[in-house]
């Protein structure tokens, strides 16, 4: 697993709390929300804090495309790698 695939996850976990699950149970290619990990609009908003102050990325939470980049681990993955400090 690349490793900021793995910090994604582990960032994930940690900023919701999501005691239960562990990184491997993860898949990177499944959305993060409704189906797949399960996440909401308020899981959405609480990442997106915590991804635009750990990675110092501008995020627009009302852009079609900012839904776009959270959509899965590996979309995270490419925005961050795209658009980090």
């Amino acid at each position: 697993m690349h490793e900021l695939e793995l910090e994604l996850k582990e960032l994930i976990i940690r900023c919701l709390d999501l005691e239960d699950i562990s990184p491997d149970d993860i898949d990177s290619e499944a959305p993060l929300f409704v189906d797949g990990l399960g996440l909401d609009s308020i899981d959405a908003l609480e990442l997106g804090l915590h991804i635009k102050k750990h990675y110092k990325i501008e995020l627009d939470a009302n852009s079609e495309d900012t839904k776009q980049h959270f959509a899965s681990v590996m979309a995270l993955k490419a925005f961050i790698q795209a658009n980090a400090n």
